[in-house]
């Protein structure tokens, strides 16, 4: 309810004021009329007392207060919703708020680097659910919607409000649910507050870097001159430094080539078919990585909020928004890359036709360096008006300017991210072996007879530069006015209308220099780097929480080098004099940006809600209905280069060449519309006076990926054989639109304690799928199975030798194919260039169902408490991992669960908690993998928490954190759990600190 007037009361404080009133406002709606003489009598001074006493309940502090504050909250809202309240004033639950809120019911989290950033709700992914902050619709960061949690500090959040059922006069575009961010307002207490804390992080896992990093953080509220004015400030700044190892495989490649090989040279155990062929598909990884990342993350959060009260009937409200967060990474990595048919030896396929072992000659094997500095901008204006007109009537305007900025080429000496590859093509085989452990070996055979490349041997491969910065905005204007009904003996309570405008824009640009340095080791400059520039290392203490890391990986060794001096070196000797148009430069140049893009979002808004309260057959019932509808206009603009041919420059790299070196482009504005209506209902029934009933349905939407909205159609870069894949978008998609239901019984038997179960169904409508179609672009052709491709192949194999691609594009040249900078350029009888081509659409409509069900449980004065939650979800979303058929499935789709156990009594306050996600689907398609669309899915996860509270005195609290104690591992894989992605590890993480009160 928006009417923060004489109070200013947080929807989490008007719910316990509201529950204190418990008793007067649960008669019969007979019975209110009956009274409402006397209730009309009651004085100001008496209703001043309710809210005072209501507040001296919310000033209770610690897990109880907060646990409490928190179910009051469910328990008197419409609908279905849950909350998290800060346990004190700068003190949430968690230091990360999607840590926090993966505590409630329904609400599973995604990590990245080891830390809550986005939810899924129901089994409804980031995409699907609208985060707001303080009821404003945000900017997410880059081409997305997914509004990232790590970007604000816990310490100025008052509380997290979830509601999982449509509200008509809340911003649409939560599917799964809308999250709103409650932040500190002066005028929620007119005591001064100033608590300041801060602690020491240490992290496990830190290699490079400093083992213990700060986090400060400073919150002061107060209110002057009786009331009228306030003022609410709080700063945090934060720093973590870790190290990320990791294991990957960018993608699996269906139904490659086979050789014919000997028997005793291939384990096949497919059945055979009539016509002599094997049934079913196989698989074979297109690489194998290993790596691992030192970062350095430091984020800023600053709020500033003044409220002034002219009157005691209008509160105008104006605040500020701030947050910087900058990201230095620094890896290096080693690896294997394959191609197919010729260049296989023998292999090993398990029963689903997935490649467990293989060996594979040919192409090359690198040890490389990559390193960026990414910077994100927030900041966020506005400003709010609540007027209670009259006793009955209340206005309420809020206006507000929000931008997201992000840059991932804030290096200061390059300006761009960049890459280096370093390696070898002079192999004479390489192994993958997947039979046993949890990480797949991979190992290489040089032509040195040995496993190990010696250090004057390693070769220049090329290096890369990448930027992509792009901006975000909002402008989002709301009017509302809420009628309260004292006039009509009708059990309506009120009516809330109003009219948003909501204008979101994105652009940005993307940049490649291309692969600088004469791809491919053709020729060989072993000459640029002396081997004293190499540090050899060992893999003891990588991955080793994994069976087969550390020590005992097949390749148990690795290089390190000075960035600095490689990059350096290639340009003083990969010069224009020597290298011609792959001359060695560092960095972006103007003419490497590759495209630009924005989208133009503009949605008009009018709403009706209203709330009524009766009796029906002697249960007090609450009815809140409503509906919302939408027009929303989009503008896709787009500017890419040409196109022009695809040279195959070395064995392993195939590059684009643009017309005009890529100076000229071409201009692309598309349009598209659509409107929504939206309904919705919610009743809420009190079989007793601890037992409620509630019933709702609606329709929600969530509107399409922005970055799928760009028009306009861009292809690889690098297309290499088996990765010639490109993307276009669509601007008149529409949105995911959604038919719920829910029900559910809630029973409140004690002080903060209750028990729930729910169940949900929601048919979505207007799905979108990523369809990859094969398709071909004039006049670009393929020299690949070309003629003079299938003659150089010829030459060899009548020579008796293996026709490996370093063999098949060294025969190309021996032909006279190449060209002055010894590459291989597409001829007119060549054919024409396959490409997969990625577009979205909108398809059939999806089904999932659900049950939610907690417990909350305080034993008494004991100090004691617990509380478990369990969400089981199903519906025709899976993923048909037989089938190589392009499929449209639900994304993030999984069980959950979720333990908190916890202790507060004399002066200690500790809460362990336990989160648990069961395995699932990722996503769909791979970096590389074939063109049917592989998936990604996600193993299980469960991590441990802990945090020990100590108060000292009234004023001074210390603390202990402890995050990831059972030091949980993230593992990934494609359509079978052998078909391996990912496996990363980070390690615990330990806090210290302390907090005062003022």
């Amino acid at each position: 309810m928006k009417k923060p007037l004489m109070f200013s009361k947080s929807p989490v404080a008007a719910a316990v004021s509201v529950v204190l009133s418990a008793g007067l406002m649960f008669p019969s709606f007979a019975q209110e009329q009956a009274a409402e003489s006397a209730e009309t009598e009651q004085t100001e001074q008496q209703l001043q007392q309710r809210e005072k006493n209501a507040m001296e309940v919310i000033n209770v502090q610690g897990i109880r207060g907060s646990l409490s504050r928190a179910t009051a909250f469910k328990r008197q809202s419409s609908g279905v919703v849950d909350g998290i309240s800060a346990e004190e004033m700068g003190k949430f639950p968690d230091t990360n708020l999607a840590e926090s809120l993966q505590r409630i019911t329904g609400v599973s989290i995604s990590r990245n680097d080891g830390e809550g950033s986005e939810i899924t709700v129901r089994g409804f992914g980031p995409e699907f659910n609208l985060v707001t902050l303080n009821g404003r619709q945000m900017p997410s960061t880059g081409f997305s919607r997914s509004y990232n949690m790590e970007a604000l500090s816990s310490e100025n959040v008052t509380a997290l409000e979830v509601y999982k059922t449509a509200r008509a006069a809340m911003p649409s575009g939560g599917l799964g649910a809308t999250v709103n961010i409650v932040t500190t307002r002066p005028f929620q207490t007119s005591e001064r507050q100033f608590v300041i804390s801060g602690k020491a992080m240490h992290d496990s896992s830190v290699d490079i870097g400093d083992s213990v990093t700060p986090e400060l953080a400073a919150l002061y509220s107060d209110t002057f001159a009786d009331d009228m004015f306030g003022v609410a400030v709080s700063l945090s700044q934060q720093r973590r430094d870790f190290q990320q190892q990791y294991a990957n495989i960018q993608g699996w490649q269906a139904n490659v080539g086979l050789p014919d090989l000997e028997e005793g040279e291939f384990t096949d155990p497919r059945p055979v078919g009539d016509d002599g062929e094997r049934i079913g598909n196989h698989f074979f990884p297109k690489d194998m990585n290993y790596g691992f990342t030192d970062v350095q993350n430091e984020r800023t959060n600053g709020q500033v909020t003044l409220q002034f009260a002219p009157t005691d009937t209008i509160v105008l409200t104006a605040d500020y928004t701030g947050s910087r967060r900058t990201s230095g990474r620094v890896g290096y990595g080693w690896g294997i890359w394959n191609e197919f048919g010729g260049n296989i030896n023998s292999y090993i396929l398990d029963e689903n036709g997935t490649a467990v072992y293989a060996d594979i000659a040919g192409n090359d094997s690198s040890f490389t360096a990559n390193w960026d500095t990414t910077e994100i901008e927030a900041d966020s204006v506005g400003l709010n008006l609540s007027w209670d007109i009259t006793p009955d009537l209340n206005l309420w305007v809020d206006v507000h300017d929000s931008s997201n900025k992000i840059d991932n080429g804030a290096d200061k000496g390059i300006h761009s991210t960049g890459q280096i590859i370093l390696g070898s093509d002079q192999l004479r085989t390489k192994i993958y072996d997947y039979r046993n452990g949890e990480i797949p070996q991979a190992s290489v055979l040089w032509n040195n007879g040995t496993n190990v490349l010696g250090r004057g041997e390693i070769d220049s491969n090329f290096s890369q530069f990448l930027r992509s910065p792009g901006e975000s905005n909002i402008k989002q204007y709301q009017v509302e006015a809420t009628w309260y009904n004292s006039v009509f003996d009708v059990p309506l309570v009120k009516v809330t209308g109003g009219v948003t405008r909501t204008e979101q824009d994105m652009g940005g640009y993307n940049a490649w220099s291309g692969l600088r340095g004469g791809p491919g080791f053709n020729p060989s400059f072993t000459q640029i780097f002396p081997d004293g520039m190499f540090v050899y290392n060992n893999t003891d203490g990588f991955l080793d929480e994994f069976a087969g890391g550390g020590s005992d990986l097949a390749q148990n060794y690795y290089y390190t080098y000075d960035i600095e001096e490689a990059l350096a070196r290639q340009a003083a000797f990969l010069t224009e004099e020597r290298m011609g148009a792959d001359e060695y430069y560092v960095g972006i140049r103007p003419g490497d940006i590759t495209g630009r893009s924005s989208v133009l979002e503009e949605t008009d808004a009018i709403f009706i809600q209203s709330e009524w309260e009766f009796d029906v057959a002697g249960f007090f019932t609450q009815v809140n209905f409503g509906a919302r509808y939408e027009q929303t206009d989009v503008t896709s603009m787009v500017r890419q280069r040409v196109e022009q041919q695809v040279n195959w420059v070395s064995p392993s790299e195939w590059i684009m060449q643009y017309v005009g070196g890529g100076d000229e482009s071409t201009f692309l504005t598309q349009t598209g519309e659509h409107d929504v209506f939206l309904p919705m209902l919610d009743v809420k029934v009190d079989i007793t006076e601890d037992l409620v009933g509630r019933f709702s349905t609606g329709k929600t939407i969530a509107r399409a990926p922005l970055g799928a909205l760009n028009g306009g159609r861009s292809l690889s870069g690098s297309p290499k054989p088996g990765a010639r894949t490109g993307s276009s978008g669509n601007p008149n998609l529409l949105p995911f639109e959604s038919t719920n239901i829910d029900l559910s019984l809630e029973y409140y038997y004690g002080d903060g304690s209750y028990a729930s179960i729910g169940y949900f169904k929601k048919d979505v409508d207007n799905f979108i799928q990523n369809t990859i179609t094969e398709t071909t672009i004039d006049g670009i052709r393929d020299i690949f199975q070309g003629p003079r491709y299938q003659q150089a192949i010829s030459d060899i194999e009548s020579r008796g030798e293996q026709a490996t691609s370093t063999a098949i594009f060294e025969q190309m040249l021996a032909n006279g194919h190449g060209n002055a900078d010894g590459a291989i350029e597409p001829n007119s009888d060549d054919p024409l260039m396959v490409w997969n081509i990625s577009r979205p659409s909108n398809t059939d409509e999806k089904s999932v169902n659900g049950f939610e069900i907690a417990i909350q449980q305080l034993f008494g004065e004991t100090g004691f408490g617990a509380a478990a939650n369990a969400t089981l979800v199903d519906g025709d979303t899976s993923f048909d991992v037989d089938s190589l058929d392009q499929q449209s499935p639900l994304v993030g789709l999984s069980d959950s669960a979720n333990l908190q156990l916890f202790y507060e009594k004399h002066g200690w306050s500790v809460r362990a908690t336990y989160a648990w996600r069961d395995s699932y689907l990722l996503g769909v398609g791979q970096a590389q993998g074939s063109s049917d669309a592989p998936p990604q899915f996600a193993r299980s996860f469960g991590q441990w928490d802990l945090s020990v509270n100590y108060d000292v005195n009234e004023k001074l609290t210390v603390f202990f954190e402890g995050i990831n104690l059972n030091n949980e591992t993230e593992e990934g894989y494609g359509r079978y759990e052998e078909q391996f992605l990912f496996a990363r590890q980070y390690g615990p993480r330990y806090a210290l600190g302390a907090r005062y009160s003022f």
